[in-house]
């Protein structure tokens, strides 16, 4: 593909302890059923004792459930692992979950911001880029195949990207390592899954505003609850969550303009049955974002480029997505043993992509850089269905979770580009001239129809002998792909595949609160795409072998947990060595290193997280020899981040809080020959919040310092300014 595709809201709302509607989480019923001497109540009394007002800081009277609240930043509980309720020390695989609150106090504006804090992540690949949402995990690009929202998948493939605002989320779990034999086709190195926000059991109304220093505005609101019914008709809940975000960024000529609208209705005919459905609409526009040369931006040129520079033309480019989803979620406890769950969602999305892509130096004495004629247009469709049966029984003194699950995906891309080279005028950086619409010529790039079909199977186990968990899970994938020609629908390529993904975990829970693990994974995904050669892309495959420690000591709120692994992720797409604008799929790149995470409710005042990343990236395999041993591009090898956020709670300040963070993101090269570097960066931000009353007043900035920096090089002409200083003050309302 052209370099155009090597790069491709937003405040959190306060109501953020009020519980989530749920049946009684599966958990409790088998605890209920092997423990009779401590029987725990059925929903309906644990929809009541999580209605009671909550501390702050302890779980004292809450109830956690993976698609509910988070208590401060320490969640217990996850579904992303296992896809049944269990807690994160029981699960021998590395889980983080960013909660609803800690978004509230960062203010990120893009899905990827809310990850600069996580473990094994690297958020925000190519900087100030505001279509996209981009992220590695363990050194692999993931948000392409890695996003899921509501345990279910949200691929994209070409431009056909997806956006979720941070103002709908509940929780962000990141689960790192395969997790293919759950979710069929994703990344080896793990997968986002962003939980949104459910229809509550008690009212929320809410509204907040905000703007920033670029002249970006929004308003956004948050209202829900429980809606009167008969008492024979059960009972029925509505959430609506919205925003509307529109003006400037750092770059000339590029807003950053979001509609988003999310309504949801829970119906709960009694206390074993929840039926939720789940719709949103969106709209982004916005503008391409600047490929840039090396030289000028990491190294000393003449002269520096500015970040405001716009390389392409006003009156030519433009970035708009239209995307709407419509899906459900319906829980059954058939008996207090057996649990069914049905999950489904219907995506469409609508993209335009048009511009003037920079090229490189023409002339660099002269300032004058190269472009080219860019044009994309995709639609993309997309359908999942996951069927799960859910089992709790015991087999002398082994007690089982065992789910079996079924699910289909259907994903559909209508997918045309075009370029053309040395059409349009180089522009200078000091004197730039725009205006100039120059119509693309010739064939399209693509222009194909491609089909992609999957059904998997899958079975697991949970078993739990003392203080030991062992986790075995298998899955088989049958998946059939074709491309059509757009214009006849002719079908040009085809293939099936089918192929088997396995899992085994094994965690000890010692008292004291310490529990080692151990685990293996393989991973299988039918990549959709086209390689240089537009011919149907092969599958990519997986292995990992992952050893770790999660501690959470007793009478503290928070956890800690360490881990090493060695992953190697096969057939994964990297530059074509003989046309740095196109792609291909390369033998074999292996990631190795170490995560180090601590979160934690310190006091009922303090907040605390803590994140050190270090792994070794490099190329295994290629036929191309050279690059054995080399890392790719993009791709820090080093990621360490801290952040605390303190609140009084009583005494004259009561109400004012503030936190600050460091990022220090590692060098990473921008050519595959690891000759040119991009520095190392650290990076300090900064919240200010005062909540009187109802009221909530915050000031948060990011980049405090204003440090101009690179966030990555893709090539030597496409290099990526990361985000400048940006300050954004907010007000809420809630009652």
């Amino acid at each position: 593909m052209p370099q155009a595709s090597l790069a491709q809201s937003s405040s959190q709302s306060g109501a953020q302890n009020l519980p989530a509607v749920t049946v009684t989480a599966p958990e409790a019923r088998r605890r209920a059923a092997t423990t009779p001497q401590r029987r725990l109540p059925r929903a309906s009394e644990q929809v009541a004792t999580r209605n009671r007002p909550q501390q702050p800081q302890r779980n004292v009277g809450f109830v956690e459930t993976p698609r509910g609240p988070v208590n401060g930043y320490v969640a217990g509980r996850s579904s992303s692992g296992t896809k049944t309720n269990t807690p994160i020390m029981e699960t021998p695989q590395s889980v983080s979950v960013i909660s609803a609150e800690q978004i509230r106090d960062q203010k990120p504006m893009k899905l990827d911001e809310t990850l600069r804090y996580t473990a094994g992540v690297r958020a925000g690949t190519f900087g100030a880029d505001t279509r996209n949402d981009w992220w590695l995990i363990r050194g692999f690009k993931s948000d392409d195949i890695g996003l899921f929202l509501d345990g279910l998948q949200l691929f994209y493939t070409s431009y056909a990207s997806w956006r979720l605002p941070p103002s709908n989320m509940e929780r962000v779990e990141v689960l790192r390592g395969p997790s293919a034999v759950l979710y069929g086709g994703s990344s080896p190195s793990g997968i986002v899954n962003v939980i949104s926000k459910m229809p509550p059991a008690e009212p929320i109304r809410y509204i907040e505003t905000g703007v920033n220093n670029f002249g970006n505005a929004y308003v956004g609101f948050d209202v829900g609850g429980p809606i009167a019914t008969q008492p024979q008709d059960g009972k029925l809940f509505y959430r609506v969550v919205g925003e509307v975000r529109t003006g400037g960024t750092q770059v000339d000529f590029t807003p950053d303009n979001n509609y988003f609208i999310a309504p949801s209705f829970t119906w709960k005919p009694d206390a074993d049955t929840t039926f939720t459905v789940l719709a949103s609409a969106s709209k982004t526009d916005t503008r391409g974002i600047n490929f840039l040369p090396y030289q000028g931006t990491v190294t000393n040129a003449p002269f520096g480029i500015p970040t405001s520079f716009f390389v392409g033309d006003p009156s030519v480019d433009k970035f708009t997505r239209e995307q709407e989803m419509l899906g459900y979620q319906f829980e059954r406890n058939l008996t207090d043993d057996l649990t069914f769950r049905q999950n489904a969602r219907f995506a469409h999305i609508d993209l335009t992509y048009r511009g003037y892509i920079g090229n490189g130096w023409d002339n660099v004495n002269t300032a004058t850089m190269g472009r080219y004629n860019w044009y994309a247009k995709n639609t993309a469709n997309q359908a999942n269905l996951d069927n799960q049966l859910e089992y709790r029984f015991n087999t002398g003194a082994v007690r089982h979770t065992m789910l079996f699950g079924v699910d289909l995906k259907g994903y559909q891309i209508d997918d045309y580009q075009s370029f053309n080279f040395g059409t349009v005028p180089s522009i200078n950086v000091f004197n730039p001239v725009y205006g100039l619409n120059i119509p693309l010529t010739g064939a399209p790039f693509r222009n194909f129809l491609i089909t992609q079909k999957q059904a998997g199977t899958y079975v697991q186990d949970q078993m739990k002998l003392g203080n030991f968990t062992l986790v075995l899970s298998g899955r088989n994938d049958w998946v059939e792909t074709t491309q059509a020609a757009r214009d006849s629908g002719v079908t040009l390529a085809s293939r099936d595949d089918s192929r088997f993904s396995g899992r085994a975990g094994l965690i000890y829970n010692f008292d004291n609160g310490i529990a080692p693990y151990v685990s293996y994974a393989t991973s299988y995904n039918p990549v959709v795409g086209l390689n240089a050669s537009n011919q149907l892309l092969l599958p990519e495959t997986g292995k990992q072998a992952e050893i770790g420690v999660k501690v959470a000591p007793k009478g503290f709120d928070g956890y800690f947990t360490a881990s090493v692994f060695d992953l190697k992720r096969q057939n994964a797409l990297t530059t074509n060595p003989t046309n740095s604008l196109l792609q291909n799929q390369t033998g074999e790149v292996t990631s190795r290193g170490i995560e180090l995470e601590a979160v934690a409710n310190a006091t009922k005042e303090l907040k605390l997280i803590g994140a050190f990343t270090a792994y070794h990236l490099f190329t295994s395999k290629d036929l191309d020899q050279s690059l054995v041993g080399k890392t790719p591009t993009n791709t820090p090898e080093l990621l360490v981040s801290g952040w605390a956020d303190y609140t009084f709670k009583d005494g004259p300040l009561e109400g004012f809080g503030f936190g600050g963070g460091v990022r220090y993101i590692g060098s990473s090269w921008a050519d595959a020959a690891n000759t040119l570097e991009v520095p190392a960066v650290v990076l300090g931000d900064l919240a200010l919040h005062y909540e009187w009353q109802n009221w909530r007043t915050a000031l948060n900035v990011i980049n405090l310092t204003d440090k101009i920096y690179v966030a990555s090089c893709a090539s030597a002409s496409s290099c990526f300014y990361g985000d400048r200083r940006r300050i954004t003050a907010s007000v809420s309302y809630k009652w």
